[in-house]
């Protein structure tokens, strides 16, 4: 954990070494926090970020929701993972699914991919595999649009719990 003044006193390398996974594979969003500094709080640092995001043009916007693996899938099968993901999705229970609920995770995933063109992205802290599958089934039947602004939203909470584990305040 660091102190959010010890943050805002890093050099630029530190600071997106310490904050560019925040967003999975996308330091581009570090890398423009640090421009925003100095944060009087992990909020205000998460919400410098979430503008970021929410500023970026739709093509950058779609390239972060790729980035994001898929739910109990290729990655997460073939040890993948970035430490952030694997711990997110090993809490939820779903990279010890049995059989049948992974076939159906993987089923759904491939449904929503070619729905929506970016993989499913639920923040899964607290939620467990049934949960994460309703979510997914239900969320198949939103409008692209409406569901690119979800996915979006979500990508801000995964963000937030995050942040949560590195920076203090």
């Amino acid at each position: 954990m660091i102190a959010i003044a010890d943050l805002n006193a890093l050099p630029r390398n530190a600071f997106v070494a310490l904050l560019g996974t925040i967003y999975e594979h996308s330091p581009w969003v570090a890398e423009a926090a640090f421009a925003r500094r100095p944060f009087a709080s992990r909020g205000d640092l998460h919400g410098a970020m979430e503008a970021i995001v929410a500023q970026a043009d739709p093509a950058r916007q779609l390239a972060l929701l790729r980035a994001h693996p898929e739910l109990a899938g290729g990655a997460a099968l073939k040890g993948e993972l970035t430490p952030h993901s694997l711990s997110e999705q090993g809490g939820s229970g779903l990279l010890e699914a049995p059989a049948d609920s992974l076939a159906r995770m993987q089923a759904l995933n491939r449904a929503y991919s070619d729905r929506f063109g970016f993989p499913f992205i639920i923040a899964v802290r607290g939620l467990d595999r049934e949960a994460i599958l309703a979510a997914l089934e239900r969320r198949l039947t939103h409008a692209p649009e409406a569901e690119r602004a979800e996915a979006l939203r979500q990508v801000g909470r995964i963000a937030a719990l995050r942040l949560e584990s590195v920076v203090d305040g």
